[in-house]
């Protein structure tokens, strides 16, 4: 029994591993080796981190000035408007009578001349009506050479009458009615002249409406619309209909647009300049020319129009025209040769009020409050960091750059605002928290 224990458990034994054991590693142990560094290094910044939160250096309230040089420059004082381009002369051509287009001569875009044909209409009904006064005036014609022979034959009949009557041949009667006679054709004649007349006003009238069929340019002028095609029918009867709009474009009128609290500093004969949407790094100068005396509103205005209003409904237009914005146009003249600038283009308008050249100049944010005599206060900022308040004189100021005529020398620094950071310590006892975990 002993054996076949030996047996199934047999052992053999390394003699050198027997001499010299390996000591088993712990994986715990190699893991804590590792993380020592890290650890400390976690443990360094933790320290200066409590250390500058301790002396407030995160929570520590700094404060610094935002300065400006005083330079020399240009300050312009401007009103600021915004217009819009017209030919200096815009005409609508319509219709005096009505009928059918049954041509059109010009294209847009199209350069006409002066009594240029632009148009025709029907001229059926035209045409006979021109045929028919003819027709009327020559019959009248006709009627008063009848009446003038009559009046030959009768004042011939006079003559003899009066022979006769002298000769005592003849009775007195006879010679009254020759007298009569006369008279009486002379009257028709003198009723036919002025039939002669009207009729001849009539084929005068008829001739013009038969010319209205042929509508000509009024001026010389660019085709800026067509309102009414070939085909179409045009009626005259309540408003001549406009067939095309003429303008003349070689010279444009900028209307622009002032505000009311801006028209009482402005006036005509200034100078001014203008920028295009299309080009607004090219500057154009010119001159205000005239300012309207009233607003385009007043054509609306209750007072001045025909047509009857109730209490109620004057009352609402009057408040709403007196809460809505009221501008007053500027006009002036620009040359076009070029067809550079389109009709009604926008403009932007700057009308100069003042200007002053190679000037000393600051920001107007340095400016303090005004005082009684005109001047004002200001902040410099020397060299070793230190605020001095300075008096000085402003001429023109825009409400970006002044103008300064006094009180400060080209170089020096003055303040326009602070760069701050507001925040505060928020312990409850003052001091800064104690630190978490030690």
């Amino acid at each position: 029994m002993l054996n076949i224990l030996d047996r199934e458990a047999p052992t053999t034994i390394n003699p050198k591993r027997a001499e010299n054991p390996a000591p088993a590693k712990s994986p715990s142990r190699r893991r804590i080796k590792l993380a020592r560094p890290a650890l400390a290094g976690v443990l360094a910044l933790a320290i200066v981190g409590v250390i500058l939160f301790w002396h407030g250096y995160f929570d520590r309230q700094t404060s610094s000035a935002i300065t400006a040089p005083v330079t020399r420059g240009n300050v312009e004082e401007a009103v600021l408007a915004s217009g819009t381009f017209k030919p200096t002369k815009l005409v609508a051509v319509g219709a005096q009578v009505s009928g059918r287009i049954t041509a059109l001569h010009v294209k847009l875009g199209d350069t006409v001349k002066k009594d240029t044909l632009v148009a025709e209409i029907d001229s059926t009904t035209q045409s006979n009506d021109l045929k028919t006064a003819q027709a009327s005036l020559a019959n009248v014609k006709a009627q008063r050479q009848e009446s003038e022979a009559d009046l030959a034959n009768a004042q011939l009949t006079l003559v003899r009458q009066q022979t006769v009557f002298r000769n005592q041949a003849g009775s007195k009667a006879d010679l009254d009615s020759a007298e009569a006679s006369v008279k009486k054709i002379t009257a028709q004649i003198a009723a036919l002249d002025a039939q002669i007349t009207s009729a001849e006003v009539a084929v005068e009238t008829a001739r013009a409406n038969l010319s209205y069929t042929r509508i000509t340019a009024p001026m010389d002028g660019t085709v800026l619309a067509i309102v009414n095609q070939q085909g179409q029918t045009v009626n005259a009867a309540q408003s001549a209909p406009t067939i095309v709009i003429l303008g003349q474009l070689d010279t444009m009128i900028v209307r622009t647009e002032i505000s009311e609290a801006d028209v009482v500093k402005v006036k005509a004969g200034q100078p001014l300049y203008f920028t295009i949407l299309g080009d607004p790094g090219t500057r154009h100068d010119a001159t205000l020319q005239s300012i309207e005396p009233a607003p385009e509103s007043i054509t609306s205005d209750s007072s001045v129009t025909s047509s009857t209003t109730t209490s109620s409904s004057s009352s609402s237009t009057t408040s709403s025209s007196s809460s809505s914005a009221i501008y007053y146009n500027g006009v002036f003249a620009v040359p076009n040769r070029e067809k550079y600038f389109r009709t009604y283009m926008s403009a932007e308008v700057h009308i100069v009020l003042g200007e002053a050249k190679n000037v000393l100049t600051i920001p107007s944010s340095a400016l303090g409050a005004r005082s009684a005599d005109g001047s004002y206060v200001v902040q410099t900022l020397g060299d070793d960091g230190k605020r001095n308040q300075r008096k000085v004189t402003v001429g023109l100021n825009n409400n970006v750059s002044a103008e300064i005529r006094s009180g400060l020398s080209e170089g020096e620094n003055v303040v326009i605002g602070e760069a701050s950071a507001t925040t505060t310590k928020s312990s409850s006892n003052g001091g800064p928290p104690p630190p978490m975990g030690f």
